[in-house]
């Protein structure tokens, strides 16, 4: 779930970029005080993600604001159906307008790929998990959207998980070393976080074996085929996740391997925006 505090700050600095010094389309036209309605518009299927953002961002610019949500994150949307309705002073629905849009529909857009993937994933042990392919300053709702639409998050930066890569194993001058020194540098510092190590063959996988303290196998670039010698050899001794080149296509192929998950960045990077509009709702006067 989104953290209050986080999500506050994130709605600061982002009305800060889009209002700078002001909405002076909005100040000159609209009369301080105003209150007025508008209603989230659905204008393409898929999977709505973005409700919590939205009535945020709200309230951030009018705490007195009405929030009548008609659906929840994570349902399925039509084209044609409503998402809300706020009734707020008419300055804060113009100024809260594409923010609110910007973020439901490249949440729905997240959530909607992610559910692909997910749904093709039924029956079956295999999750699905982000990467830190992220849009920058934006990773916490591109993140959030991976969760509503039935994916699991990865680690969330560089700081809550151990991930030793091909990098990072260059560079230590090989596998055993880099899990020694990681190993080391986690008791000096008192830090109890959970250790990956990419393998990128076989011999990888047997030299982690070897090694040992380490907690999940990344099984780079491996083919469905070449995924169950690897699980044989790993024997369950440490969670196994797949990475690189899966797709809507393939995906099923590595979850029948029995590997406990997968990790694809175009969850994320390949998600394509939903059509949503925010509409003014105008009485006619009697």
């Amino acid at each position: 779930m989104l953290q209050k505090e986080a999500l506050e700050q994130f709605i600061s600095s982002a009305l800060a970029e889009d209002i700078g010094g002001g909405d002076h389309s909005t100040l000159a036209s609209i009369p301080a005080g105003v209150r007025g309605t508008a209603q989230l518009k659905i204008k393409e299927n898929g999977i709505l993600a973005g409700m919590e953002v939205a009535e945020a961002v709200f309230r951030h610019l009018d705490p007195q604001m009405q929030f009548k949500p008609f659906k929840k994150d994570g349902d399925e949307m039509t084209a044609g159906e409503r998402a809300f309705e706020v009734e707020a002073s008419v300055r804060t629905l113009l100024m809260a307008e594409r923010l609110v849009l910007n973020c439901m529909q490249r949440m729905s857009g997240i959530a909607s790929l992610t559910r692909r993937y997910t749904d093709k994933l039924k029956g079956y042990r295999t999750k699905v998990l982000d990467t830190r392919k992220t849009t920058p300053n934006f990773r916490m709702l591109e993140k959030e959207a991976v969760r509503i639409g039935g994916g699991v998050n990865h680690r969330i930066g560089l700081y809550d998980m151990i991930m030793l890569k091909d990098n990072h194993i260059d560079f230590s001058g090989g596998i055993t070393p880099a899990v020694n020194a990681v190993v080391d540098y986690l008791a000096q510092h008192g830090l109890n976080l959970k250790i990956e190590v990419e393998a990128r063959s076989l011999a990888d996988v047997q030299e982690i074996l070897s090694v040992g303290q380490v907690h999940r196998i990344m099984l780079d670039n491996f083919t469905p085929e070449q995924i169950p010698p690897a699980l044989e050899l790993i024997q369950g001794k440490y969670e196994t996740e797949a990475s690189g080149g899966i797709t809507l296509e393939n995906v099923e192929a590595y979850a029948r391997t029995g590997v406990d998950f997968v990790s694809v960045g175009a969850i994320i990077h390949h998600a394509v925006s939903l059509d949503l509009s925010l509409k003014a709702v105008i009485h006619p006067h009697k």
